[in-house]
């Protein structure tokens, strides 16, 4: 019988471990205190390294952010972020013009391509309890022919995420959300029209899966044996992968064209899967460019200089959209979308 985990790697401080096609991979948990006046936290600052705080005190980060937590502007050229929001909400703008609130549930999927600037804030918009934060960011690389795409934005509201529940005797016990390419039938809302996700070939699929303590699910084959498959073991006591166990957090990597079942332990556990045809091309990178030269990230620095990528339309660096929880997304062509 063939080997279905080829390889793991032990889940430490993010960023976790990824493979081509992907770059990067930070789960963010924040345990956040009630919000303040200007939607920060109702608790000192004192002892933080503000503008540079990960050390997590008290279980929460300020990251870059100096009253609102979060990352204020900054650019990005040459790969997509995709942020898949699990509790809180985020505030993004953009430099294109583009601004949006969105929560539980959520997906955004941001073609960088050319560059572009934007911030990713955590208003705490309630005064009154705890604002708990929970997100996944994923960088996925473009080919070298889309490196200097147009920026595009692009919201999937939850409910427009396929939700898919495990039959038979784990029914309602084990659900896989599928943000990207598809689980069987289901299929996720299209991704942005120059993502390699957007290849017919590159097979790229990711997916949540939770399952309840004892329950199973059956991830379907991909469609090609290049496809390389990553499984995110990062919450539960034990999973079973087919017939071995990972009783430790880890990123596994499997056999890709198998059926592979997932059994949960004795607790609830929870699985991230990234999957992927490689690009295989030469990757440079340097903070938050990413090109196939060195050469060319010394010309995103110098383009970035030149002309801040279009500029910052915004009174300041870590805009907020006040105290409205409201979910939504202002395009920049003044096309306003809201959830259903």
């Amino acid at each position: 019988m063939a080997k279905l985990i080829l390889e793991t790697v032990a889940l430490g401080a993010p960023p976790w471990p990824t493979v081509d096609p992907f770059l990067f991979c930070v789960h963010h948990r924040d345990a956040y205190p009630a919000g303040n006046a200007d939607f920060g936290p109702a608790e000192s600052l004192a002892g933080r390294n503000i503008g540079q705080d990960f050390a997590a005190k008290d279980g929460w980060n300020m990251y870059h952010g100096d009253v609102v937590p979060g990352f204020p502007a900054h650019p990005h050229r040459g790969f997509e972020t995709v942020t898949i929001v699990r509790r809180g909400l985020i505030d993004h703008s953009d430099s294109l013009g583009a601004t949006a609130r969105f929560g539980p549930g959520d997906v955004q999927w941001l073609t960088a391509g050319a560059g572009i600037v934007h911030s990713e804030m955590f208003p705490l918009t309630r005064s009154d309890a705890a604002n708990p934060l929970e997100l996944f960011q994923i960088w996925l690389n473009l080919p070298a022919s889309k490196k200097m795409a147009e920026p595009y934005f692009s919201m999937f509201w939850d409910q427009d995420i396929p939700t898919v529940a495990a039959t038979g005797a784990d029914s309602g016990r084990a659900a896989v959300r599928v943000v990207a390419g598809n689980w069987g039938t289901h299929k996720a809302p299209p991704p942005p029209p120059h993502s390699w996700a957007a290849q017919a070939d590159s097979d790229v699929a990711i997916w949540t899966v939770r399952l309840a303590a004892g329950a199973s699910v059956e991830l379907p084959p991909a469609a090609s044996k290049d496809t390389v498959r990553a499984l995110y073991f990062f919450s539960g006591d034990t999973l079973g992968v087919g017939d071995e166990v990972l009783d430790t957090h880890v990123v596994a990597i499997v056999q890709s064209d198998a059926r592979l079942q997932l059994l949960a332990g004795k607790s609830d556990a929870d699985v991230l899967v990234l999957q992927g045809r490689p690009i295989g091309e030469p990757v440079a990178q340097h903070g938050p460019f990413v090109m196939n030269t060195r050469e060319e990230i010394q010309q995103a620095f110098a383009d970035y200089r030149r002309t801040q990528f279009g500029g910052w339309p915004w009174p300041n660096d870590a805009p907020h959209h006040g105290a409205d929880p409201a979910r939504f997304a202002k395009h920049a062509d003044g096309r306003v979308e809201k959830p259903g």
